[in-house]
């Protein structure tokens, strides 16, 4: 009669084959090659805890998933999507997720997990221009993933293709007759920021016209900068506010509102990025479709195949929508 699945052990394969503790683990493993162990355990259905695995394969089966913490509540809807993803993947390739949260200019965080040898891996949620958090699991030499595109080159990177989409909707609002269009953006040291102002200009250059210089406003990155760039645009008799995310696109649309202005009729408005925060506004929002989830999930396996010793890309983008709603009709 066999042992019971939940308890047989490691010790138990040893002490019944007669062999060391430390050959059953190579053979769990993979690394060994003593046919008696893997005959013994298939015929008592012996499955290995996540500590036995961990200890045969010098892993601990933990990954990190780092969050910025000075995420605001509308930021909150990516970074969840995003953990969704991460985590389906880790659940069916038998890991566990660590949340972390990190701030700009403070990874106490980030480094406690890694000098800890709690984690095997980490996924990280933001990119920065200079990236302190980059620049720490390089010199550790522990595997990472970014969420987004990175400067340094040789950090694997999972993206939304930010420049092609934000070129395809400028385009496509200059085509639709739109001359005079401003953008609102978040910190210009995130590099999806970059990246997005990158786009737009690209689609204004392409289309024949000159960049607006006067009307791009970066760093607009709380309430009173949104109001301002959008008061400026008013009184220049702006056609468009373009805004890189759907957090200042909710601003500049309060903003909109409690000044009385009509959309699309006194001014049109679109964003860079869709959310839940948009998907219920009257009127619909012009703006670029992203899948969050997806994004975490391209990273979590991404980061379990290096983790594996499996070569993956430098960088993969993954696609976008161009979604044409009420906020920039004719």
């Amino acid at each position: 009669m066999g042992f019971n699945q939940e308890k047989i052990t490691i010790s138990d394969v040893a002490e019944a084959l007669g062999i060391s503790k430390t050959t059953v683990s190579r053979a769990i493993s993979g690394k060994g090659r003593r046919q008696k162990v893997i005959d013994y355990i298939r015929e008592h259905d012996y499955v290995p805890s996540p500590i036995a695995k961990g200890l045969a394969n010098s892993r601990n089966y933990n990954i990190g998933w780092v969050m910025p913490g000075d995420s605001t509540v509308t930021d909150l809807p990516f970074f969840q999507r995003c953990m969704i993803g991460i985590s389906e993947i880790a659940n069916k390739r038998d890991y566990d997720m660590i949340l972390t949260l990190v701030y700009d200019g403070d990874i106490t965080a980030l480094e406690r997990i890694v000098k800890n040898h709690k984690i095997d891996g980490i996924i990280l949620g933001r990119t920065l221009i200079e990236d302190e958090r980059v620049e720490f699991l390089k010199a550790s030499n522990v595997p990472f993933v970014a969420i987004g595109s990175s400067e340094y080159r040789e950090v694997i990177q999972i993206d939304n293709d930010h420049i092609s989409a934000c070129k395809e909707l400028t385009s496509v609002l200059i085509s639709k007759g739109i001359k005079k269009i401003a953008l609102i953006g978040g910190k210009s040291n995130h590099v999806v920021n970059r990246t997005r102002l990158e786009g737009f200009k690209k689609g204004v250059s392409e289309q024949g016209l000159a960049i607006d210089e006067g009307h791009i406003f970066m760093d607009a990155d709380d309430p009173l900068s949104v109001s301002q760039a959008v008061e400026t645009a008013l009184q220049d008799k702006m056609e468009c506010i373009v805004c890189m995310d759907d957090r200042i696109c909710l601003a500049a649309l309060d903003c909109l509102k409690r000044d009385g202005v009509s959309i699309p009729q006194d001014i049109k408005i679109a964003s860079f990025y869709n959310s839940s925060l948009l998907e219920n506004y009257v009127p619909s929002i012009t703006a670029l479709q992203y899948d969050p989830k997806v994004l975490g999930m391209e990273a979590c396996n991404a980061l379990l195949d290096i983790i594996d010793g499996i070569d993956v890309p430098n960088r993969k983008l993954l696609g976008y929508e161009v979604v044409l709603k009420d906020s920039t009709k004719e």
